[in-house]
């Protein structure tokens, strides 16, 4: 536990913005923005509050501790409070001081709320379920003078938060995040600060652009079908109905089936269907509604928000799923958008949708007289898993020339890889998209292996060919399944290669090289479908909802891969953050920098990239970079 004077905090807000929509840096600039409560305690001592609402002030000994860096700030998703009491006060408190219980919890493959993590550790003080409808109750504008009762209620309710995340922060102390981990939790909050300039004017015509174009279609779609509502689902089923064409459906994967067997007429009905049911601005909204004054985006990324790996998650814009432009004229195109000229827009492009998806990276500018620098990792997940599997002819490939997708082929079909051809080289890059983690003939068709020319009756036998030919990444699969099954079983610390397996305190860890560890929360042995031993245990499913997950050898692997290549992109980002280079975004593999104009070289920030960590030197690492007045994928 940390010797230094803890100050636990829990603020309760008002907001005319949707927090969840806009952001907090947003809604801190709302002329609606007051704090109403403000509970705290220094260690163990009695919480006390501070209802602003009655004219209370901070006590001067709370406003010292706030500037005081020598005092630690504790508080459940602290970015919120740090940033909401930075606005009430008027000037930036640094995040240098301020600790994240949530982010501790999700460190641990705990739940992202307050109330879930409480739930979990069963916890004494427990969030006070009543919170949610108090703060819906006070946002709508009722006075506390009005409902002295709610409004006690209320203060309680703030008050328990205290208490709640002060005894998260004590049951997770005997497993302390590392000085490394804190470091970068300070500089995930300083990219979040510092934000992410956005063409405003260029995002605002794409809207205009994207209504304009939905005019036209539901125009056309009203012209050949005379239905009152175009959008309605139920009233275009039935249109459909009435011609024979039947459906429970209307989304993407159920219009592109129907159109590979319907009429001419219905075809081009259902394809504006499809162009007009396209999301393609929903990033743009996004912006719209998260963009502070200074016309930069913050809070776009959440610390340890995928707590199997550790990486980061998206939040707002969501610039983890950000799509690709494919688009050859692309700043041409951008500026047709940007001046207002559709017609020529329309006739360039066969889908304007489309067009402005692919132009939402170009939304992200860098400030006057800067640029930017995207400069990205080479096959990372590749290059580590044949690193800590000890696939040696895998190893040489990257330590030489590079081409996997050409050497995979050359080995899985024994053939010299310069004689290897076009037909072979896709094998190659296929199987290797999608075999690495255990995949079979499924994760081949999901990878698009049946659109690349390849016959059913070939996967299965390319399946078994990779496997062959990646012995060792095989054998890892299975040796990391069986450690881990027998590190619980017999509560027994495990070795595999360069990863160690770990049990206590309910908890079953897998360290990295780095030292640092995934966490799976109460494993448990269980018999699956199939009647084998398998590893289970409790963490957020794909449905968002906590419950007992099965796991096995090669998912495992995948974490470890991904956390391993989390770990190194998150040392690269502080080796440049060491070199006063000013992170705007990351993306997986990609770190995108603000920099002067010609200040710098592409070969000055790979050579910075690409430092392998103290506990991989031998790790061969390659990273590729570009210059850009906007935001684009080269």
């Amino acid at each position: 536990m940390n010797s230094k004077k803890i100050l636990s905090i829990d603020i309760e807000t008002v907001f005319s913005k949707d927090l969840s929509k806009c952001g907090v840096y947003s809604c801190c600039e709302d002329k609606e923005f007051h704090i109403l409560l403000f509970a705290y305690a220094f260690d163990n001592e009695e919480v006390k509050i501070i209802d602003f609402t009655k004219n209370e002030k901070l006590p001067k000994e709370v406003l010292e501790a706030l500037l005081d860096d020598n005092i630690i700030k504790s508080a459940f998703n602290a970015n919120f409070e740090r940033i909401c009491i930075s606005a009430y006060l008027n000037l930036y408190l640094s995040p240098k001081s301020w600790k994240c219980s949530q982010v501790h919890a999700l460190s641990l493959g705990l739940p992202p709320s307050l109330e879930r993590v409480g739930d979990v550790l069963c916890l004494k003080n427990k969030k006070l379920k009543s919170g949610k409808n108090l703060i819906k109750f006070f946002n709508k504008g009722n006075s506390p003078k009005d409902y002295p009762q709610k409004w006690e209620e209320f203060k309680n309710y703030c008050i328990m938060d205290v208490k709640c995340e002060r005894e998260i922060r004590e049951k997770l102390s005997k497993f302390p995040l590392s000085n490394e981990e804190e470091l970068l939790y300070e500089l995930d909050q300083e990219i979040n600060d510092r934000g992410i300039g956005v063409d405003i004017d260029f995002v605002k015509e794409a809207l205009i652009c994207h209504e304009n174009y939905k005019k036209i279609i539901k125009e056309k779609l009203y012209n050949l079908t005379k239905l009152d509502n175009v959008n309605s689902i139920c009233q275009m089923k039935k249109f459909l109905a009435e011609r024979n064409v039947k459906t429970d459906k209307l989304d993407k994967k159920s219009v592109e089936k129907l159109m590979k067997t319907c009429s001419e007429d219905i075809c081009e009905i259902l394809s504006l269907r499809k162009l007009l049911g396209k999301t393609s601005v929903r990033k743009y909204e996004s912006i719209i509604k998260s963009v502070t004054k200074d016309e930069r985006v913050h809070g776009l990324f959440q610390f340890y928000g995928a707590s199997r790996t550790g990486r980061w998650s998206g939040r707002l814009v969501q610039v983890q799923n950000l799509p690709q432009n494919h688009i050859k004229n692309l700043e041409y195109t951008r500026n047709l958008v940007k001046n207002k000229e559709h017609e020529k827009l329309n006739d360039l492009h066969e889908s304007i949708p489309e067009v402005l998806s692919q132009l939402i990276r170009t939304a992200f500018i860098p400030k006057e007289e800067h640029e930017f620098i995207v400069v990205d990792f080479s096959a990372i997940e590749a290059r580590v898993l044949s690193w800590i599997s000890n696939e040696k002819w895998r190893v040489e490939v990257f330590k030489t020339h590079g081409k996997i997708y050409e050497a995979s082929a050359s080995e899985m079909f024994n053939i010299p890889i310069k004689d290897i051809n076009k037909d072979l080289r896709q094998k190659g890059k296929i199987a290797e998209l999608a075999l690495g983690y255990g995949g079979s003939v499924n994760a081949l068709i999901s990878m698009g292996a049946l659109d690349m020319n390849l016959q059913e009756d070939e996967l299965l036998p390319l399946v078994q060919r990779w496997r062959n030919a990646n012995i060792n990444i095989k054998n890892f699969w299975y040796d990391v399944g069986n450690a881990a099954l027998e590190t619980v079983a017999k509560e027994k610390t495990m070795r595999v290669g360069k990863i160690t397996f770990e049990y206590y305190n309910n908890y079953l860890f897998i360290k990295l090289p780095s030292g640092r560890k995934l966490s799976y929360f109460n494993p448990m042995i269980k018999r699956n479908v199939y009647g084998k031993e398998s590893l289970t245990y409790e963490g957020i499913a794909t449905n968002r909802k906590w419950e007992r997950i099965e796991t096995y050898g090669p998912k495992l692997v995948e974490n470890i891969v991904q956390g391993i290549s989390r770990d190194i992109l998150a040392y690269a980002m502080m080796n440049l953050k060491n070199r006063s280079f000013n992170i705007v975004m990351h993306v997986h593999d990609e770190v995108v920098v603000e920099v002067k104009k010609d200040e710098h070289t592409l070969e000055e920030i790979c050579n910075i990239m690409t430092i392998p960590p103290p506990y991989a030197k031998d790790l061969c690492l390659k990273a590729q970079a570009y210059k850009c007045d906007f935001y684009r994928k080269e």
